[in-house]
């Protein structure tokens, strides 16, 4: 099925030059010379990269056949990621580059959304805050107090993350897992 630029929308998943991708932002453009168009910028679903796309006014594009599917992440095996799909229980096999970045984030039995496109996984869509705890941490030094100090962190996933003085080993912390930033201590 295809669409025109009248119909783009933030959100909108397509194909481009054979891969998946889905619109960030568009905007009508009416120059006072020439034909109209629409300025996009894309991201392309399987490598996670942001492209801007011009297309001209009336131009179609082939939607995505992408689909989403709730799935549990169970564990790690060798370089697999084994997640297991909520409605037919079966267990799938993912790499680590299909993960990439978000496996830093992935605790397991936590729930993601897995996008896939012509029946092959593609990508990960984690919770945007997760909690995780602190494993190891040095301590604040005494007398440091300059105003936006931060020190690094491990998590029990593995990741690393600046954190304020006052963490400490043991503490509960909510990360962004769009930016991989600290936001705060966990209640």
């Amino acid at each position: 099925m295809e669409v025109d630029t009248s119909q783009f929308r933030n959100g909108l998943r397509f194909i481009l030059d054979g891969q998946p991708f889905v619109m960030t932002y568009f905007q009508h453009v009416k120059p006072g010379k020439g034909g109209a168009f629409v300025r996009t910028k894309v991201k392309n679903l399987v490598n996670g990269k942001v492209l801007e796309r011009n297309f001209r006014s009336g131009e179609r594009v082939e939607l995505a056949d992408v689909e989403e599917k709730q799935m549990q992440y169970l564990y790690l095996d060798g370089d697999n990621l084994v997640f297991m799909d909520q409605s037919s229980y079966d267990q799938l096999p993912f790499s680590k580059d299909t993960v990439g970045e978000a496996r830093l984030f992935l605790k397991e039995n936590m729930e993601v959304e897995v996008l896939f496109w012509n029946n092959k996984p593609i990508n990960i869509d984690l919770p945007s805050f997760v909690e995780l705890l602190v494993t190891k941490c040095d301590p604040g030094v005494k007398g440091d107090t300059a105003s936006g100090a931060t020190k690094p962190a491990t998590l029990e996933t593995g990741a690393v993350v600046n954190v304020p003085l006052f963490i400490k080993e043991g503490d509960k912390l909510r990360i962004d897992t769009r930016t991989g930033a600290y936001v705060d201590r966990a209640k």
